[in-house]
């Protein structure tokens, strides 16, 4: 005969409850893109709370803005995003150069433009070959790697420098483009296009590289504004705002590029593959950019006249100059008493925005996609500390 098992009344059964637990993400943390602590509270799977905690890389780069002259302050501005130095560059330059109402000739102005948009998409490799590394996808690294190396290549051919350039200077450009320079960056772009279709293959439409990013750390528009979200996160949630297109600065009004958006195509508009896909299809218009600079540049002079000496100064005002970073706007406030030095020096950084938003959208996700949710914002610490 069948035993017989006696079933357990509702009253025997254990009362499991859990309790919150916070896990520290950092300060030497590989995936936080830098030297950033984020404490994390979770309550088994799911987070409940996150605070960044930043300052790790302070190095009081406003205040060293007031007590150096323009031109020596130009190598300081490499180091906020050290992965788009020619774009910071560019920043502080047109600011100071508003302030001194000076005349760029129209050679520097198109060098300028082209190591702005290469930098771009070196920048942009950078974080999508670090954004497949995050997710534990360690080839295309590599491939991302193999590319950005040809344009660090080509930018170390014109200023000697790989990462952080200072090539970018107040009234025009260090020097003019050597023999075969432009000639090789079009040699780069034919090359280059044909890469991007394979970086979509090999990660882009990768079914496990979907999965973690797709309905994953979703920012609607309406946070997204509301956080002061700009650049590629910005276009990600929806938004088709482009400095160089809607508040266009140096020559970029002259050019022809679209401006990418998310569409929520794997999954929901504003999610980690939204902003990973704005990145990709920047690339291709950066490419478009930089081959409409190379048809029109002009010959003549790559310097203002008056700006090498060291009695350079400004005229008493102030200014506020944004340009359209890889990581969104990055300004520049100025104020200046009519010397050599700044007055007041303020910079807006994007990253430091961005990075406020993760208080909002980290919590009711997975612990696991945290990571995710942190690399798809593309944070850069040297700006967010300054």
């Amino acid at each position: 005969m069948a035993a017989t098992v006696e079933a357990r009344p509702p009253d025997k059964y254990v009362d499991v409850r859990t309790q919150e637990l916070q896990i520290n993400m950092g300060p030497q943390h590989p995936a936080t893109h830098g030297v950033l602590r984020v404490a994390i509270w979770a309550d088994g799977e799911i987070v409940t709370r996150a605070e960044p905690d930043i300052g790790y890389l302070h190095r009081c780069a406003e205040k060293i803005g007031e007590s150096v002259t323009h031109i020596q302050y130009v190598p300081y501005t490499d180091r906020y995003d050290y992965l788009a130095a020619m774009n910071n560059n560019l920043g502080y330059c047109l600011a100071v150069e508003k302030l001194a109402e000076l005349e760029i000739p129209e050679r520097a102005e198109y060098v300028r433009v082209i190591v702005s948009e290469l930098n771009r998409i070196a920048s942009h490799l950078m974080a999508i070959g670090t954004y497949g590394l995050d997710l534990g996808a360690f080839t295309p690294f590599f491939y991302a790697f193999r590319e950005r190396e040809e344009i660090l290549r080509i930018l170390e051919w014109i200023c000697g420098a790989r990462l952080t350039y200072n090539f970018i200077r107040i009234g025009g450009v260090m020097r003019d483009c050597p023999e075969g320079w432009l000639e090789d960056i079009t040699r780069f772009l034919d090359y280059f296009e044909p890469r991007l279709e394979e970086m979509n293959e090999l990660l882009t439409h990768n079914h496990i590289f979907v999965n973690r990013t797709a309905n994953i750390g979703v920012v609607s528009l309406e946070q997204a504004v509301k956080y002061g979200l700009t650049g590629p996160n910005l276009r990600g949630s929806g938004m088709r705002w482009d400095l160089r297109r809607d508040d266009p600065y140096s020559i970029y009004d002259r050019f022809e590029f679209d401006i990418p958006i998310g569409t929520g195509i794997k999954g929901t508009v504003g999610d980690c593959w939204d902003r990973y896909w704005v990145r990709i299809l920047e690339m291709g218009e950066s490419v478009r950019i930089i081959r409409q600079a190379l048809d029109q540049i002009p010959d003549g002079e790559i310097m203002a006249k008056g700006v090498r000496h060291l009695a350079f100064k400004c005229k008493a005002g102030e200014s506020y100059q944004a340009v359209e970073n890889p990581r969104g706007e990055l300004g520049y406030y100025l104020i200046s008493e009519g010397g050599q030095i700044s007055y007041r020096s303020r910079i807006r950084a994007p990253s430091f925005c961005h990075l406020s938003i993760l208080e909002e959208i980290l919590p009711g996700s997975m612990f696991g996609d945290a990571v995710a949710i942190i690399g798809s914002i593309d944070i850069v610490l040297g700006e967010v500390d300054r």
